[in-house]
C-alpha cells in the first residue's frame, strides 16, 4: 500500500509529508472549571498560565497542546452543535496508553462514545464547555487496508477487553510523554467549501474512503490530519460570544512550505495575514489557521 492508492492530491500546491499539527487553541467560560476537566479527565499539565490563559501540555514534555483562554460568560455549545469545532483528538503514543486510559474513565465513572475506526481505536468525550475531544492511538500504518482505491475506515465496537490486556495492569498516570495533537475534525455547512479552502487552497490531500457526509484531508497519507462533516448542518456559525475552537495549527518543515502555503491560499482568494514568523487564514467558518514552522 502506498499513498498514491487513496489519496488525491490537490491541483496545484500540496503540502509537505511530514507536517505536524501544533496546539489547538479554545475559548472557555471558565477557565478554572476548564483546567480542572482537563486535568482530572485527560491528565493535562499547565505548562503556562497567566490571568485568562494557560497553556497545557502532557506529563514530562514540554509541547504544547492545548491553550484555554476565558471568556468570561461564553456560551457552552448547544446539543446541535455550532459550525466550527466538531472535536480535537489527542493522538496517544501507543494501543497501551489508550487501554491506561479507557481504565481511567471507567475509574471516575465519565461517560465517552467509543469506536473502532479499523486505522485507529478512538473515545469520544465533551469537555464542560460542550466543546468535543478525542482521544485515540493510531493502528500501525501496514495494516491498514484499501479497499477499491478507497481508505477502509468504520465505526465499529470497541474491544474493551483488548484494550484491558494492552494496559498491562498499568494505572494511568496521566497524558504520556509524546502525546500529541492528532487530527482537527471540524463541522461546516458544505464540503465542496471545505475542499477549496483546505484542499485545493492549502493544499491537503483528499482521502478516498467511504463516510457519508464528510471529507477527510491530510498530507503524507496519514488518515487524516482534517476531518470535515456536514452533520451540524443548519447550525449557526460559532461567535465571538461562545465557547469555541478560536485558532489550530499547522507546523511546517521550513520557510519555503511556509512561503508555499501562504501563496496557494492568497492565489485561492483568501485572505492571509503574514508575518515574519507565521501566516493566519480564517476558513469560511471563521476559524483561524496558523501557519509555522517546526
Amino acid at each position: 500500500m502506498t499513498t498514491d492508492d487513496f489519496t488525491v492530491p490537490p491541483p496545484g500546491y500540496r503540502l509537505p509529508a511530514d507536517i505536524r499539527l501544533g496546539p489547538v487553541m479554545l475559548q472557555t467560560g471558565d477557565l478554572d472549571r476548564s483546567l480542572a476537566y482537563y486535568d482530572r479527565v485527560l491528565g493535562l499539565r499547565i505548562l503556562e498560565r497567566r490571568t485568562a490563559e494557560a497553556t497545557l501540555g502532557a506529563q514530562h514534555d514540554p509541547t504544547p497542546l492545548v491553550r484555554v483562554r476565558e471568556r468570561a460568560g461564553a456560551l457552552p455549545v448547544p446539543r446541535r452543535g455550532r459550525l466550527g469545532l466538531y472535536h480535537f483528538a489527542l493522538l496517544l503514543p501507543d494501543r497501551g496508553s489508550l487501554g491506561r486510559f479507557a481504565g481511567h474513565l471507567a475509574s471516575l465513572g465519565e461517560y465517552a462514545g467509543m469506536a473502532d475506526h479499523l486505522v485507529s481505536e478512538a473515545f469520544y468525550l465533551t469537555d464542560p464547555d460542550g466543546l468535543g475531544i478525542e482521544v485515540y492511538a493510531d493502528r500501525p500504518r501496514e495494516t491498514w487496508s484499501v479497499r477499491e482505491g478507497k481508505l477502509a475506515m468504520a465505526t465499529d465496537p470497541l474491544d474493551l477487553e483488548g484494550l484491558a490486556k494492552a494496559s498491562e495492569g498499568r494505572r494511568w498516570d496521566g497524558a504520556p510523554p509524546g502525546t500529541r495533537m492528532g487530527h482537527i475534525h471540524l463541522y461546516v455547512d458544505d464540503l465542496a467549501s471545505a475542499g477549496e479552502f483546505y484542499h485545493a487552497g492549502l493544499g491537503l490531500d483528499r482521502i478516498s474512503l467511504e463516510f457519508p457526509g464528510a471529507l477527510f484531508m491530510s498530507a503524507g497519507g496519514y488518515h487524516h490530519h482534517l476531518g470535515t462533516n456536514i452533520w451540524a448542518a443548519g447550525a449557526p456559525k460559532a461567535s465571538e460570544r461562545d465557547a469555541r475552537l478560536l485558532e489550530w495549527n499547522i507546523q511546517l518543515p521550513d520557510r519555503d512550505s511556509l512561503e508555499g502555503a501562504t501563496e496557494s491560499l492568497r492565489s485561492a482568494g483568501y485572505e492571509v495575514t503574514r508575518s515574519r514568523v507565521d501566516a493566519v487564514a480564517t476558513d469560511p467558518w471563521g476559524t483561524n489557521l496558523r501557519l509555522t514552522t517546526v
